[in-house]
Parts: structure tokens; C-alpha cells; sequence
């Protein structure tokens, strides 16, 4: 058995019982530490870093939502750990403490108070963008082994908003299909003849537009949380 397949017996144990989970995160507390360290750009301090029980929190959410599907744990885990910790981070920003607006930055390139006085939150933009770029890096990464580059993606695009209607009608379908997604990250081809079936969108569709179909499915099939935020919201509007 590879370790990738025991971590994934330890995640579904993890799930039916508590105890099992406790000893799971325990084996784990250097990787939720290492995260974390990732995060704070230093080592977590326990009891003083609340960064630190927040990894905590999302390595067992992670736990908890994790199937087959999403692919390896630990990249999940990951994610998801990030996800989070962006989101206590934006939470402190809107209620947290009063600081000196003459303390310097941490890059040295003058106080905060000149640095805020474009209105503009510089810290969560780059702690948004580092993790934005960190998806799109696994994505990208991901999308080698089925055969997709971004590149492909972008020219394989529909370009008619009812094309755009119909693969997102199929995605939709493969969604409340666990089986389907299963196998297409098993089999990494996607299930054409499945998804016309059930979706109704029409076979020569989906082909013409295979490649675009398979990043859809990949994002929806793993912890990609800001990218789909991302297409949520670049899809509003197109409907079927």
C-alpha cells in the first residue's frame, strides 16, 4: 500500500471516530505547524498564535469534507488551511486593535499610515494574491497529468454565452454525481458520453470543448476555493 492510500484509509477512520481523528492530527501537528510557519513566515508559537489552533480547526475540516474525489489530502488539507487562515486574517483586519501608524512596514518602504493612505488594504491583497497564485500553480500542476495546460483552457474556451450554459449545466450534473468525478480522476478522461446523457447538453459539445470541460471538473472536484469563487462570479449572468 502507497503512503498516499494509507493517508487515505487514516482520513476516512478519522471520520467515523473521534479518537481515531485525535490521533490522525496528532501524527499531523508538524504538517498543520508547517502550514502554519508558511502563513506567519516564521514558526507557530502554541498558546500565542491563534494561527495556529485555526490550522488545527481546518486540518479536522479538512477531515471532514474530504472524498476520494478532491484527490490527495494533504494537498486538500493544505488549501484549506490557507482558505481559512486568509479569512482570520480578513476578520482582523475589519475588528482588530489599534496600531501605530508610525510604525515602519515590514518591508521597510515607510510607515503604515503612508501605506493606508491609499485606502487600499495592501496586507490582505498580497496574502489574496499569494494564495491565488499558489492555486493556480497546484491547478496548473494537476491539469499536466490529464493532459490540459492553461494555455489549452484559454483557447478552448466557449466563446457563445450558451456554449459557456451548456458545460456549465454538464459541470453541474458531474457535481451531484460522486461516481462520475470518481472516475474521471481515476481514468483522468473525461466521461463525454456520461455527461451528455445526463446533463442533456449535446455529445459534440462537450467534445469540441473537452479540454475546457476537464479544468472545470479538476476545480470542482478539489479544494480550489478561490478560484471557484472566481468563476462564480465571472459566470453570473450566463444562464442554460
Amino acid at each position: 500500500m502507497d503512503s498516499g492510500e494509507k493517508i487515505i484509509q487514516q482520513v476516512y477512520a478519522a471520520k467515523e471516530d473521534m479518537r481515531e481523528a485525535d490521533r490522525f492530527i496528532g501524527a499531523y501537528m508538524p504538517f498543520i505547524r508547517a502550514e502554519t510557519a508558511k502563513w506567519l513566515k516564521r514558526p507557530p508559537v502554541e498558546g500565542h498564535d491563534d494561527e495556529l489552533s485555526i490550522a488545527m480547526i481546518a486540518f479536522h475540516e479538512a477531515i471532514c469534507g474530504y472524498s476520494r474525489m478532491r484527490g490527495s489530502f494533504l494537498k486538500y488539507a493544505s488549501m484549506l488551511i490557507r482558505s481559512r487562515l486568509i479569512d482570520h486574517h480578513r476578520r482582523e483586519q475589519r475588528h482588530g486593535g489599534v496600531l501605530s501608524l508610525d510604525m515602519p512596514s515590514e518591508k521597510g518602504d515607510g510607515s503604515l499610515g503612508e501605506i493606508l493612505a491609499d485606502g487600499r488594504d495592501h496586507s490582505e491583497e498580497l496574502a489574496l494574491k499569494e494564495a491565488t497564485r499558489a492555486e493556480i500553480e497546484e491547478l496548473s500542476r494537476q491539469m499536466e497529468e490529464f493532459g490540459v495546460s492553461l494555455t489549452d483552457v484559454a483557447g478552448n474556451c466557449p466563446k457563445q454565452k450558451r456554449t459557456l450554459a451548456a458545460c456549465q449545466r454538464a459541470v453541474r450534473y458531474a457535481e451531484e454525481e460522486p461516481g462520475l468525478l470518481e472516475d474521471f480522476l481515476r481514468t483522468k478522461r473525461v466521461p463525454v458520453t456520461r455527461l451528455a446523457a445526463g446533463s442533456g447538453v449535446e455529445k459534440k459539445t462537450l467534445e469540441r470543448h473537452r479540454k475546457y470541460v476537464a479544468a472545470l471538473l479538476l476545480i470542482h472536484t478539489n479544494g480550489y476555493e478561490i478560484i471557484r469563487g472566481h468563476l462564480k462570479q465571472v459566470m453570473k449572468g450566463v444562464t442554460a
